[in-house]
């Protein structure tokens, strides 16, 4: 039986909340930098509570559109909001932890082939993997090319096959919790001096702490504000 029919969702306030702002930036023309007004002049203005206000600016806060500086006010990262559905964030926050403890399992018992089995070409790969990286993260970017470029290098590094496929069937989950976690403010700087002793203990054929080193840096990844987020069920 079709479900096309299926009764509608109905919208969060803090949902409708973000529509607003969204539209308010893009009709004042604002730019990365500027400030949105005040969380108690956004409720007098909207006719809504301060809390749907605030709900509204963590949803942006998780997304990184915005940075909320304490006692400083709230400022765009973006020109723009572009906000994700926030049914799409809660799917996602519903398989994230179970992606992040296979990317644990997985990436950590590569590393440790890696430094076993890696060759002069494997090395370089990944070093230039870093380099691009930190070329992303020069031009104000998070980093994300470099980042799958150098998780993708060490995989090839361990040469197993089966591992690799395995990795090969979570690529497009893999790909979103590396954009989730990239996004988190100073993440980018983080990884990529993570990767480096990654890369370092791989160079120097130490397997247990190239395993150590990418279990700590997967754990980093984990350290998410979106498994934080309470996505609440009052709709409007």
């Amino acid at each position: 039986m079709s479900d096309a029919l299926r009764p509608m969702a109905k919208q969060r306030l803090y949902e409708q909340v973000l529509d607003r702002l969204r539209q308010y930036v893009a009709e004042g023309g604002l730019k990365a930098g500027d400030r949105l007004p005040p969380e108690r002049d956004l409720a007098q203005r909207l006719g809504v509570s301060r809390a749907s206000v605030k709900q509204a600016i963590v949803v942006l806060e998780v997304q990184g559109l915005v940075e909320a500086r304490h006692g400083g006010g709230t400022y765009l990262v973006r020109d723009s909001l572009d906000v994700e559905p926030v049914e799409r964030m809660v799917e996602r926050r519903r398989r994230l932890p179970d992606v992040l403890e296979a990317r644990e399992a997985l990436e950590t018992k590569l590393a440790e082939l890696a430094a076993e089995r890696r060759t002069e070409d494997d090395l370089a790969a990944m070093r230039d993997a870093l380099t691009h990286m930190a070329g992303e993260i020069e031009r104000d970017g998070h980093g994300i090319e470099g980042d799958r470029l150098f998780h993708a290098a060490v995989t090839a590094a361990a040469h197993s096959s089966l591992l690799a496929e395995f990795m090969r069937s979570i690529a497009d989950q893999i790909a979103e919790s590396r954009t989730e976690s990239l996004r988190q403010p100073g993440r980018p700087d983080r990884s990529l001096a993570q990767h480096q002793a990654i890369l370092d203990a791989i160079a120097a054929r130490q397997p247990k702490q190239a395993a150590t080193a990418m279990r700590r840096h997967v754990r980093t990844v984990a350290k998410v504000r979106l498994l934080d987020w309470d996505p609440g069920d009052s709709p409007s």
